[in-house]
Parts: C-alpha cells; sequence; structure tokens
C-alpha cells in the first residue's frame, strides 16, 4: 500500500487578505497567500494561492498553485494545478500545466495548456523583471505601497 504524505503548512507563513479588507496594488510573496476580501492589482506567489468564496480580485495571478472559489477578471498564470471549484466565475485568460474545473464553476476565456518549462518562459514576458523581487526571507511579505504583512 502506498504511503500518502501530506504536506504541512506553517500558519504562520500564510498572508491573508480577510473579508471586507481593500487592498490595491502588488502583493510578492514567497509563501502561500489566503485572499478573502477585494484585491485589484497583481498577486506573485512562489506558493499556493487560496481565493475564498466571497473574495473579488481584478487583475493577474501568478504562483504555483490555485484553488478558486471567488469572482476574478484578469489573467491566471499557474505553474502547477488550478482548480476552479463549484460557484465561482472567472472572466479570465488562464496559462496552466493542469486544470481542474468542478461542476458549477463558471469560466469565460481562453486557456493555454502549458509543458514543462514553459511557465518560466510565459510569465517573463507577462510580469515586468522589476516585479519579480528576490526573497529576502522565507516569511517576508511584501505588499507595494507601503504596507507589510
Amino acid at each position: 500500500m502506498a504511503k500518502i504524505v501530506e504536506t504541512a503548512v506553517n500558519v504562520n507563513e500564510v498572508s491573508r487578505i480577510s473579508s471586507g479588507t481593500v487592498i490595491k496594488g502588488e502583493i510578492n510573496s514567497p509563501s502561500d497567500i489566503r485572499i478573502d476580501g477585494s484585491f485589484e492589482g497583481k498577486i506573485i506567489s512562489k506558493g499556493r494561492v487560496v481565493v475564498g468564496d466571497k473574495a473579488v480580485i481584478s487583475g493577474d495571478i501568478i504562483c504555483e498553485n490555485l484553488d478558486f472559489w471567488g469572482r476574478m477578471t484578469g489573467s491566471i498564470y499557474v505553474k502547477d494545478t488550478l482548480t476552479l471549484k463549484e460557484g465561482c466565475t472567472v472572466a479570465s485568460d488562464i496559462h496552466v500545466r493542469r486544470l481542474v474545473v468542478e461542476l458549477g464553476a463558471h469560466f469565460d476565456g481562453n486557456c493555454k495548456m502549458l509543458a514543462d518549462g514553459e511557465f518560466d518562459k510565459v510569465t517573463s514576458t507577462a510580469v515586468p523583471k522589476a516585479s519579480v523581487k528576490p526573497a529576502v526571507a522565507a516569511a517576508e511579505s511584501k505588499v507595494s505601497g507601503g504596507i507589510s504583512l
């Protein structure tokens, strides 16, 4: 029997935008992000992004994995797996390696399936070099406009 190994998530390394919070700008994080509020701008994460059912996003998401329950307009770039959950509404162009669409999810846009190694090439044209900054510390997250999380 195969042993199932689950990755433990340190909740102190998850940046969170709570319901009722409105942020405009850019988030660049080396760790996971959970969004339950409203966000306008660009989200760049080297980890998983989870968008809750009450979240509203206008802009771009660039990440490793994405679980999506909310509403969004913009572009999505996912290095591995995007899961569109039941009840979500996505009006977006999607660039992804793996796509899971649950019954009841609504997607309106174009989807480009990426081959191995194609993610870096696609995101280098989508993200200006000045936007991608190396992580200073594993737990550091930054929101442009002078607000630090």
